[in-house]
């Protein structure tokens, strides 16, 4: 089933002076039509490879056969690569409950782990607890040259050696970067390469915070047993008005953008909240962060993402929320809970002193609580956009991550920005490896 939008909380008829008005709304969907048109035009001559992943399905096999020599009889998965390398699988991961409080640490073999920071004693302490035996790893850059990656590529060969398993490299690890190209260095490559370790490409044409529906992010998706075939299908299902020439606003990831970059320009609003209440959304809020940030953040433009979980988030930022400057756009992103989970016992309620939670679920509460949130806020005049996935499954998170990579291209459109760039990301990197080597 599809994933619902619905901006009738951010309208200035609805919540008053902070939300957006019929006529400015109109402008800028009017504005969009260039972008869809665009997009299109990209899809038809392939000229945006990340277009085409949405329809495409010859690709996946060979992602699941790597991910099923990979995860054989290992215990562990380690996965090094950072932003854009490592947040979209570790979505996509969290479907099948890694990474989610108390239940993923009760995951069945393999447990992954996304090391996407380099901490040095947390890495040095997981080479050392990790039963190298059954533990694999892969490293993953689209260059092939971050610095983060290649030093936690090289600190994993050297303790496999160690522990006097070099022979047994290639069988452990695999690489996914970009082919070999001539005159262009690629560390990672030459590394793997001299140790004849195979290598999975990473498409060219699709940079690595758009990389999710890659291989990227379906390596570690089919490692634990996802079916990435219908998260590439609810991908398509997010694409699937654009390519049916539907209006603007018709299409929801147009609708969204011309959200954003409309309250932003008419109204200030320069912080995008997205909070999710479900512990599987997690991860994809954060997901969305580098994205939107690293896509829009530029030439003095740009809205600043903001990753809250609901409920937590309520006892911890709501107060900001309600009390603080109104200079914030709200994404409620919600699921059906109605009725799921332990039920309350109607006499341990009535001591609690609460019986009106007698026979209700927890799944009643976060219901009740995600309604609250969404309502209040507009109540107190705070824009907010409501996004409900009736279930969170492969389809829907597919079509999540589709319908968010649209929306961001679309706003970079409104706002005269190139998405796919990030000059100030390049130049810090360049210069944090001259501080290194100097």
């Amino acid at each position: 089933m599809p994933i619902i939008q619905s901006i009738d909380h951010a309208l200035e008829k609805n919540v008053g002076p902070h939300g957006i008005s019929d006529s400015v709304l109109n402008a800028a969907l009017a504005r969009t039509e260039g972008a869809l048109d665009w997009l299109r035009a990209r899809h038809a001559d392939g000229g945006l490879p990340l277009l085409r992943l949405a329809g495409k399905h010859d690709d996946l096999r060979p992602i699941i056969e790597a991910a099923d020599r990979l995860a054989d009889r290992a215990t562990d998965i380690v996965l090094l690569g950072t932003g854009g390398s490592s947040l979209g699988g570790q979505t996509l991961a969290q479907l099948a409950w890694h990474g989610v409080p108390g239940v993923g640490a009760l995951r069945q073999p393999p447990r992954l782990h996304f090391m996407d920071n380099i901490d040095p004693r947390t890495y040095s302490a997981l080479l050392e607890k990790l039963p190298h035996g059954t533990t694999r790893f892969v490293a993953i850059s689209k260059s092939g040259g971050t610095a983060e990656t290649l030093m936690q590529t090289i600190a994993a060969l050297s303790s496999l050696k160690a522990q006097n398993l070099g022979p047994r490299i290639p069988d452990i690890f695999l690489g996914l970067t970009e082919p070999a190209k001539m005159g262009k260095r690629n560390g990672l490559r030459d590394l793997l390469t001299h140790h004849h370790i195979p290598c999975l490409e990473h498409d060219t044409g699709v940079g690595g915070r758009f990389s999710g529906l890659t291989n990227v992010g379906l390596l570690p998706a089919a490692m634990l047993g996802l079916d990435i075939f219908a998260i590439r299908s609810g991908a398509q299902e997010a694409f699937a008005p654009v390519l049916a020439k539907k209006a603007a606003r018709e299409v929801p990831a147009a609708l969204g953008a011309a959200l954003s970059v409309a309250l932003a320009e008419s109204k200030g609003k320069s912080i995008s909240v997205v909070m999710a209440y479900a512990d599987r959304l997690e991860r994809f809020t954060r997901w969305y962060v580098q994205l939107w940030a690293e896509s829009l953040g530029k030439n003095g433009k740009g809205t600043t993402p903001v990753a809250a979980l609901g409920p937590v988030d309520q006892h911890s930022q709501v107060q900001l929320y309600l009390g603080g400057p109104r200079d914030k756009l709200f994404t409620v992103l919600s699921t059906d809970t109605k009725g799921v989970g332990p039920k309350m016992d109607a006499e341990l309620s009535k001591l609690a002193g609460e019986p009106a939670f007698g026979g209700k679920t927890l799944g009643d509460l976060v219901d009740a609580e995600a309604r609250a949130t969404a309502e209040t806020l507009a109540k107190n005049g705070c824009p907010v956009r409501t996004i409900h996935l009736p279930d969170i499954n492969e389809a829907s998170m597919g079509e999540l991550l589709m319908h968010f990579m649209l929306e961001t291209i679309i706003a970079a459109h409104l706002m005269g920005l190139d998405a796919f760039d990030q000059p100030a990301v390049e130049e810090g990197k360049v210069l944090a490896k001259k501080y290194l080597t100097s």
